[in-house]
């Protein structure tokens, strides 16, 4: 009987791309215009958040989820 030949493969996950004047670290959430948020999911384009953090789209927030303080302090501003 012939003997299967056995791979083994090891998934490793590509860092995503940060801006170090505003990485504020992963668990926090930034604004990003919405058109660019789907576009993002399903082709894995990078976004560019208003606070200037380019990122791609991975996860979706949770009400209480922590936002960038950046963000949201020039979200502020413009309203």
């Amino acid at each position: 009987m012939a003997q299967s030949a056995t791979v083994q493969t090891d998934v490793k996950e590509k860092p995503a791309p940060s801006n170090s004047d505003t990485d504020e670290g992963d668990d926090l959430f930034h604004y990003v215009p919405k058109a660019k948020i789907v576009e993002s999911a399903v082709t894995g384009a990078l976004v560019q958040a208003i606070c200037g953090a380019v990122f791609p789209v991975t996860k979706a927030p949770k009400p209480g989820s922590p936002v960038c303080p950046r963000c949201k302090e020039l979200y502020d501003a413009r309203a």
